[in-house]
């Protein structure tokens, strides 16, 4: 039993080094390599084909260079006002978040993930509210906020981001809702794309309701506020 033991503690222990060797490894080259497919892809794909309907799956990567200067910030504005200032957590979301469920039990649980963390989580995790998987996004947050560049990040994020039915990443969204390339897409247009991200399958840019409308507004109104170094 002792040596059954000792066997299977240093075969975890060989598991938890090839899992830090590998995810470092990853971290780094997708530090410069465009993300070929998250899991989150090939879970609608795999939710697609369990429906009986044909696979959706349009992304078309590109760099930052090559979207609107208005886009970064529209998700900014929109998502993480201080990504740029936070070293990918946002305590003082957090904490407001926390106060926000306390004192509304009853209501939809308000989240404070940062751009940082929503890119950990799209690229190398499976969507989840478990503590395993948080536990996960902590530890790749902290790799991707240490080996790449905010500018790094952004790019990935509006890249593999899922925004809309099939639909991935900035230069997909805006053929697909706008008929123009990222680079092409205005102020307003880059803020309907925003505003409606926490849930991109319900929510249309083009057929934006009053709520929609409204958010984009206030969006479009933070952009004209905002101060860039990086964007």
């Amino acid at each position: 039993m002792k040596k059954l033991l000792i066997r299977i503690r240093n075969i975890v222990f060989k598991i938890f080094l090839w899992f830090i060797g590998l995810s470092i490894f990853s971290v780094v080259l997708f530090r410069f390599v465009p993300i070929p497919i998250t899991p989150l892809m090939l879970i609608r794909c795999a939710e697609q084909l369990g429906n009986g309907k044909d696979i959706k799956l349009k992304k078309d990567w590109v760099s930052l260079e090559e979207m609107s200067a208005a886009l970064p910030l529209a998700v900014i504005a929109a998502e993480d006002q201080n990504f740029e200032e936070h070293f990918g957590f946002d305590l003082d979301a957090i904490e407001k978040a926390r106060a926000y469920n306390r004192k509304h039990p009853g209501k939809r649980l308000k989240g404070a993930s940062t751009i940082s963390q929503q890119t950990a989580k799209n690229v190398f995790l499976w969507p989840s509210r478990s503590w395993l998987r948080k536990g996960f996004e902590v530890y790749f947050t902290f790799l991707i906020e240490v080996i790449w560049s905010k500018r790094r990040i952004m790019e990935v994020y509006l890249n593999v981001i899922e925004m809309g039915n099939g639909i991935y990443g900035a230069e997909a969204a805006a053929f697909h809702h706008f008929k123009k390339p990222a680079a092409k897409l205005s102020v307003k247009e880059s803020a309907l794309i925003a505003a409606v991200l926490p849930n991109p399958r319900k929510w249309s840019p083009t057929r934006p309701g009053p709520y929609i409308q409204k958010k984009s507004m206030r969006i479009v109104r933070n952009i004209g506020r905002m101060k860039s170094e990086d964007f």
